[in-house]
Formats: C-alpha cells, structure tokens, sequence
C-alpha cells in the first residue's frame, strides 16, 4: 500500500500543484495580516477562508482520483442544476452591496454563480467532444452561444457584471477554437455589438455604468467613483521595491484601501511585499498557465484537452481583470484574484477543477 501510495506521489504534476497551493496559502496570508494592527481584530473572514482552504483541499485529493471522463455523462445534469441554482439564487439568495448571489447555511456563503464557471466549461467540453469533426457547423456555434448566453444573462440580473464577463470569456474561448466561416463570424460579431447596446440599456445598473465611466476617466471624481482605484493604485505605487512589510502598510491597514480581503487583495499584496511580491505572484501564476497549456497540449483524449482548456481561461481571465481593476487599467468589476481573494465558493470549485487537471495529468504519465 505505501508503495503504491509513493508511485502516486511521483506521478502527481509538481509544477501544477506546487503554484496552486502557494497562492493558496498567500491568500490566507494576506488575510491574516489584514487583520493586524486592528484594536479589535476580527479573525472571521481568516478562518472561514481556512475552513474553505480544508474543503477544497479534501475536493482536490477527489477529483484527482475520479475516473474525470465520467464527467461527460453528467455534463448537461450538471449544467440544467446550475441553472436552476442560479435562478433559485435570484429569487431566494441574499443580497450583499447590491447583488443577490448567495445561499447562506450555517454561517457559510454559496455562490452558484462560482460554480456555473466552471460547469459551463465542462458543458462545452463535451459538446465539442461529442460534435468533433462538426466544430464548424452553424449547430455547435448556436449550442455553444446559448449555453453561455443563459448563464450569463443570469448573472447579469443579480447583477454580477463580473462573472457575466468571465462567462462571455468563456464562449468567446470556445468560439476561438473554431475555424468559422466569414458569415458566421459577421454574424458574431453583430450579435456581439448588439447584446453590449442591450445591456447597457436594459442590464447595467447605475453603479455598473458609473464604473465604466469612472475607468475611462478615473479622475473625474477621485473623491466619490474612483475612489478604490486611486487608492489601490497609490497602494501598488507605495510599495516600491521591498514593500513596507506584511502588516504595515499604511493604506491597507488604515483603511483607506477598501475590500484588501478580495477585489484589491493585490494591491495590498503590492503594498506589504513591493516589486518582488508582485513578481513571485505574477511567477507563480505563470508558472500555473504554462503547466495547464503543456497539459492540455499532451491531452491524450479531446475532452480532458477542452477542459484543462476551459479551467485555463477561467484562471487567466480573472487574472487579467483583477489585476486590471488594481492597476486602474480596467472598470471594477468585483471578481476575485484566484486561489488568493477570500470567497470560499471560488477557492473550492477552482481547487476541484485543479485536481481534475491533476487527474488528466497523472493518466497521462501512466499512458506515456
């Protein structure tokens, strides 16, 4: 049994797991040090997140010993739930700062819309697979638009201008993978101008286009709308090259910084540690991206490539966007850094999906 037990460890992708927990045990740093220098400190957020961290650990050492390909069976099951949750979630969910997207059970939040990420990912995983040597026909083009469209325009009614964002990236991805005729692709993106011109009449709230306006001109009211910006931006800045030290950043712990547990984690990242934190998370998520484009390129079938695929794009997206929104580079759209925000939903599902990847991967040595 231990032998066994040590052959498993030496298949086990390192590299993969490796930046996964790194930035994992960062996020639960950073949140620890939040709470320094506080007369009253509350330590909820930190051991919640700690909880989590434990669930989505448990999740991974799962998922990495599930046959994954019996994911395809369940794939349009799990995206008809998700659905359900989402809608569910709008007419019973809790509402925090605007948007009703959580269930609440013992203390502790879900967020479907987390989950329906990465679900939407594994639905068209196996719509690809199942229609390959069709990818280009106006039947999977219209399968893949609907799949995200719906979701998305759930997410948009909490609002979650975020997530919805996440979820287009992801149809787009998929639309990407297609070699689509110039018909199809006018036909696109017309259909894309038209749902923005709809949205921003018919979807956007206020704050959502006071966001958007804020981000083209951020220093219109540095007081009021732009406020997080200028203040994660002077964060980043203040930090220069060896950061004022985890606990003793004077725009996160004074509060002028808001939502250091998760939309501007990173700034207070940048603040605490300087250029070189920044750099080793930058590193670490690169090293993270490069490993899941090298497994997805040794996929042995079509599904575990479209899906290492899908997670990839997920990570990379919010990454971008959350580090845009840091940076003053893109509008706030309230999306988490990944494995470092708090938010239990995300770091759980997203630890689930890397040991899924961990699975494809270790299938893949033993068929070398």
């Amino acid at each position: 049994m231990i032998k066994n037990y040590l052959q498993y460890l030496k298949k086990i992708d390192w590299l993969l797991l490796a930046p996964t927990m790194l930035l994992t045990i960062l996020g639960l740093a950073s949140l620890y040090t939040g709470t320094l220098n506080v007369e009253n400190p509350d330590w909820t957020l930190f051991n919640k997140q700690l909880i989590f961290f434990v669930i989505g650990f448990a999740a991974m050492i799962l998922a990495s010993a599930i046959d994954y390909r019996r994911l395809k069976d369940y794939s349009l099951i799990l995206y008809f739930g998700s659905i359900i949750l989402m809608i569910a979630v709008l007419l019973w969910g809790a509402t925090i700062r605007g948007t009703t997207g959580w269930f609440y059970f013992f203390g502790f939040g879900l967020q479907p819309v987390e989950l329906t990420k990465f679900i939407l990912v594994i639905s068209l995983a196996y719509v690809y697979t199942k229609r390959k040597g069709r990818e280009n026909e106006s039947g999977t083009i219209l399968i893949t638009a609907l799949l995200t469209l719906i979701p998305a325009a759930l997410a948009m009614l909490q609002p979650d201008f975020g997530s919805a964002a996440v979820m287009l990236a992801i149809g787009l991805g998929f639309f990407g993978l297609l070699s689509m005729k110039p018909k199809h692709l006018i036909i696109l993106l017309i259909g894309v101008v038209i749902l923005s011109m709809a949205a921003w009449n018919l979807l956007l709230f206020d704050y959502q286009k006071t966001r958007i306006s804020t981000f083209l001109n951020p220093t219109s009211n540095p007081l009021k709308e732009g406020y997080n910006v200028r203040q994660s931006v002077i964060a980043i800045g203040s930090g220069q090259l060896l950061g004022r030290g985890l606990g003793l950043g004077t725009q996160s712990q004074l509060r002028f910084l808001p939502e250091t547990q998760t939309d501007f984690i990173f700034a207070m990242i940048a603040e605490a540690l300087g250029l070189v934190g920044t750099i080793l998370v930058l590193g670490l998520f690169t090293v993270l991206l490069l490993r899941l484009i090298l497994i997805m390129r040794q996929a042995r079938d079509d599904f575990s490539c479209y899906l290492v695929y899908g997670f990839g794009l997920i990570f990379f997206v919010q990454l971008v966007i959350n580090l845009g929104m840091n940076m003053g580079m893109l509008p706030v759209a309230g999306l988490s850094l990944p494995f470092i925000s708090y938010g239990g939903s995300f770091l759980v599902v997203a630890m689930f999906a890397t040991g899924i990847v961990v699975n494809i991967r270790i299938r893949q040595k033993i068929l070398a």
